[in-house]
């Protein structure tokens, strides 16, 4: 079961003495609303973790070994699960990659593509670290 972060209240935010976090997604052109997704303390490099988004949504975030943060999709086009924040992340070619957990496919971090099917990708998500707090770019409904 992929457990759900919530963001504790901005006060409860403590900075954190990792290294410099790198957002890893410029956000796309248009009006965003950022939401709390979690304080960067919680992330654990290589590993995902599941962000409920308002409406109902989900969001697979990532920090890699690297310092980048990357926020793509949690449900799995092919097996309609909520499932890529458990994936293994590792890199093809140089791009940084999650291979879903079920059926092994292969999507970029940053353009949310799925390597080896040009027709199906996951969304992506503007991310940037505010105060220690990990923030997710939405579209306004």
């Amino acid at each position: 079961m992929t457990t759900l972060i919530t963001a504790p209240p901005i006060d409860e935010v403590a900075p954190t003495a990792r290294t410099v976090i790198r957002p890893g997604v410029l956000p796309a052109p248009g009006a965003k609303q950022w939401v709390p997704a979690c304080p960067v303390s919680r992330l654990v490099p290589g590993r995902g973790v599941a962000v409920l988004l308002p409406g109902g949504g989900q969001a697979a975030l990532f920090l890699l070994p690297n310092g980048m943060i990357y926020a793509v999709g949690n449900i799995d086009p092919y097996a309609r699960a909520g499932v890529i924040s458990r994936g293994l992340t590792g890199d093809r070619a140089g791009e940084p990659t999650v291979a879903s957990p079920l059926l092994k496919q292969v999507f970029s971090l940053r353009t949310g593509a799925a390597l080896d099917d040009p027709e199906v990708a996951l969304p992506t998500y503007a991310v940037r670290v505010q105060h220690g707090l990990v923030r997710l770019g939405v579209p306004h409904p």
